[in-house]
């Protein structure tokens, strides 16, 4: 009977209490500026997590703490170069993703982007990088697939114009043009054309705009009880399921002839020795990832550009594309360029950490010894923002920093839309060519405003999904005045 005595009982816990204090009051991770809460607890920030609010929650810790900040009792966040170089860059090789990546698994196998350590992304990355380099995306056969869907698109929004303005839901389309994109890279000719195809556009809503969250975080923060409950919390959070997209992607990669170009035919090759399955996993977590970041990377940026306080920036834009031989290539127009980074900076399309574990016997990280086994990462939302010496007034949106010579290679050793070091976006060069090629269609032809009558405050918040964002509203209703009427 004295062992379940409430006073041995009570000794027990009283015991382990102080135990797991004492432990927290002599970690390392004490000297690491943060709220003192961190040191005892993670569920602050899982809180925030659930609640898509992650991102802006671990920014504020920034500004308040510093450019090193302690999240959690065994989690530290950094937004400074010297963080991002020694994580992700020349000193990251040895720290290898967490089970965070497990989530991004497909089909029960794992993608470059779900493989966790140093070999296996390295094997996967040989096979696939071929066909992202710029050389592969700049060829005509590539190219002339995006300015095709980028034709579509104004296409699609001339059809919305009433006379000299109307209504275009832009959230859609944008994602819209970049599912037809990406599918026309992974495994032209068969993949999808939902700017005029209401069917294959079911596939693109269901890819992007799946309400998965928190059932997906509560799988990976309690695998065990999330078995035991899915059934129940599904009534709340739906289990991110895209059968429609599993359909075309299966359909495609049983096929033999995809175009040269493509992924496909890249994992095709028998040298490398692929299962289907594995090539269709490949293709739908590529798919999924291109079609949220540049989707919702385009509509962040054209929705500042539509703001009164940035049309002089439209303006200048119109005015290099006016001024440009028609078949000056895009990446030789600067102010485009420098629009595309500054809208990357203050709109990353992940915003939010990525995160590492620090390899055994620990690291010193920006003068802090972080012990092994600790999670630790960059936030591109943070690391855009925090050294204003770097990127004076952060939140002002303002191109024109970009084509200053004076601070360029700080600059670019912050910029982290894409990540960073050997395990950063293979699809950066495809990603730069669909935002370019369509900021030019666009703004060739039309001026944007937004359209007050329809959006309200808080519509365009960003929103944390999985590790992307997206406008909390899930709109974004813009209006379009055909150029020569606008001016």
């Amino acid at each position: 009977m004295m062992l379940f005595s409430p006073t041995l009982t009570g000794c027990v816990l009283l015991a382990l209490a102080a135990s797991y204090i004492w432990v927290c009051l002599t970690s390392p991770l004490r000297k690491v500026p943060g709220p003192w809460s961190s040191l005892f607890t993670s569920w602050i920030l899982k809180w925030h997590e659930f609640r898509a609010g992650r991102t802006r929650y671990v920014h504020r810790l920034h500004l308040r703490y510093g450019p090193v900040v302690r999240v959690a009792p065994n989690e530290v966040v950094f937004a400074s170069a010297e963080g991002v170089k020694e994580v992700y860059g020349s000193g990251g090789s040895g720290y290898d993703k967490t089970e965070f990546y497990d989530l991004f698994q497909v089909y029960g196998r794992r993608t470059m982007f779900s493989t966790r350590n140093k070999q296996d992304h390295a094997k996967r990355k040989r096979v696939l990088a071929d066909r992202y380099a710029n050389t592969n995306v700049m060829r005509s056969a590539s190219l002339e697939g995006i300015r095709e869907r980028s034709k579509r698109f104004v296409d699609r929004c001339s059809k919305s114009l009433g006379g000299s303005i109307d209504l275009f839901h832009l959230v859609s389309g944008l994602h819209d043009y970049a599912f037809d994109c990406v599918s026309h890279h992974l495994f032209h000719p068969y993949g999808s054309d939902s700017l005029r195809d209401e069917e294959d556009e079911k596939i693109m809503r269901q890819v992007a705009f799946d309400d998965s969250l928190q059932n997906r975080l509560f799988s990976y923060y309690n695998p065990a009880l999330h078995g035991l409950v899915k059934n129940v919390l599904a009534l709340f959070s739906k289990p991110r399921e895209t059968p429609l997209a599993d359909n075309l992607v299966l359909s495609a990669t049983s096929k033999s002839d995809p175009l040269a170009f493509t992924l496909l035919h890249r994992m095709q090759d028998k040298t490398y020795d692929l299962e289907q399955l594995d090539m269709a996993a490949e293709c739908t977590d590529h798919m999924a990832a291109g079609i949220d970041t540049t989707g919702d990377a385009l509509c962040f940026l054209m929705w500042e550009m539509s703001q009164p306080r940035s049309l002089h920036i439209q303006k200048r834009l119109q005015e290099e594309i006016r001024s440009a031989d028609p078949d000056t290539p895009f990446d030789k127009l600067p102010y485009l360029d420098a629009l595309v980074m500054e809208g990357l900076r203050c709109f990353p399309a992940i915003p939010m950490s990525l995160p590492r574990y620090v390899p055994a016997g620990g690291r010193t990280i920006d003068s802090y010894y972080i012990p092994g086994g600790t999670i630790v990462s960059c936030q591109a939302y943070s690391t855009h923002r925090i050294d204003q010496r770097v990127f004076p007034e952060p939140e002002r949106f303002h191109p024109e920093r970009w084509l200053e010579e004076a601070g360029d290679l700080d600059r670019k050793r912050l910029f982290f839309a894409f990540a960073s070091g050997g395990r950063g976006c293979i699809g950066k060069h495809l990603a730069l060519a669909e935002m370019k090629t369509l900021l030019i269609d666009v703004y060739s032809r039309y001026s944007t405003r937004p359209d007050e009558a329809v959006m309200m405050d808080g519509d365009m918040e960003m929103s944390d999904q999985l590790i992307s964002s997206q406008p909390r509203g899930q709109k974004c209703w813009m209006i379009l005045a055909p150029l020569e009427e606008s001016l």
